[in-house]
């Protein structure tokens, strides 16, 4: 079967985004997802080709108590450098021609394809954005949980753990985005963010897998995106959440409860807010039980607030974000 027919749209489908006036109806994306997280980080350009490289301090300078015709000795912070690098996401979107002109609806059929695209690429940059490894996968960028995955390292001191086991625990993330703290990054010299390039009408090579050629329309997708935690006390994470004890009616008051106080503990982690602009970050599963733990008023600092003209969930004045990105099925950190 040719490789065209099965990534690219058909008839089929088409027909299927016919309104009854023939015109491209509006297409519901299923698969769609909701992912703060990545409206809210802040993003700066990196000052190396392919990333960035930050300067972390480690240490700080020790003063010394003196006497009266005394010496003090110099001193000095210790620093260390880091590089992080950006991850390159790209993708094409090519319809044939024919198929596209059907009705004369070429603009909107493409724009349709768009959508989906550029819902596919958000989709994975959010997975990448919390769970990227490059030692792993060195084609993505390194993301939180990668660098909050050790109670015995540094950042340990900010992974708070609920106790769960196995392989069904979720985490709730708690981040500071700021130049100084933690931010995304883009290389240098380019553009931030997603952009899309029409590359228009061109001939498809040996698009039947025996040498044919068609006429096609071809987009190009692209988005560079790194991340840096410059400071990693501006984090917090939440892990080993079980999911089985909050969706057990038998346990999910005390399961529902027991988040409110993990909450209060990341947030005792961060050491000043005034360092940039601070979010919550939390799946479906984890909303749904903060949401009937406002019904039920189960604690004064969970909130619904308005912001902008919209209603926002709050807990000690931050915004609670929703994530779909954060799994459900996490390994037990330790």
């Amino acid at each position: 079967m040719a490789t065209l027919s099965i990534q690219n749209p058909t008839m089929a489908d088409v027909a299927k985004r016919l309104d009854p006036n023939g015109q491209i109806a509006k297409i519901v994306e299923l698969l769609s997802q909701n992912n703060g997280i990545l409206e809210d980080m802040t993003a700066i350009e990196g000052n190396l080709p392919t990333g960035h490289r930050t300067t972390v301090r480690t240490g700080l300078p020790q003063p010394t108590w003196r006497k009266l015709y005394g010496g003090v000795q110099p001193t000095r912070s210790t620093t260390a450098q880091v590089t992080d690098n950006c991850g390159m996401l790209e993708a094409y979107a090519e319809v044939d021609k024919a198929l596209a002109d059907l009705n004369g609806n070429t603009a909107s059929f493409r724009l349709s394809e768009d959508s989906a695209h550029i819902e596919g690429m958000n989709q994975e940059m959010a997975r990448t954005l919390i769970y990227g490894n490059e030692g792993t996968d060195p084609a993505k960028f390194t993301g939180l949980a990668a660098r909050y995955n050790d109670l015995s390292a540094p950042s340990g001191e900010n992974i708070i753990t609920g106790g769960g086991a196995g392989n069904d625990n979720t985490s709730i993330w708690l981040v500071v985005w700021g130049p100084n703290t933690i931010h995304g990054i883009y290389p240098k010299g380019s553009k931030a963010g997603l952009s899309m390039e029409d590359k228009g009408q061109v001939t498809v090579e040996n698009v039947d897998g025996q040498g044919g050629r068609m006429e096609a329309y071809r987009s190009h997708y692209k988005w560079d995106l790194g991340a840096t935690v410059r400071d990693w006390r501006y984090g917090a994470r939440i892990a080993n959440i079980d999911v089985s004890a909050l969706n057990d009616p038998s346990t999910a008051k005390d399961a529902t409860m027991a988040l409110i106080e993990l909450m209060i503990q990341a947030s005792e982690r961060i050491p000043n807010f005034g360092q940039g602009r601070a979010a919550w970050y939390i799946n479906r599963t984890i909303r749904e039980k903060l949401r009937l733990g406002i019904l039920n008023k189960i604690a004064n600092n969970l909130t619904w607030e308005s912001v902008a003209g919209k209603r926002v969930m709050m807990f000690d004045d931050i915004p609670v974000r929703r994530t779909d990105a954060i799994l459900n099925t996490e390994a037990a950190v330790s």
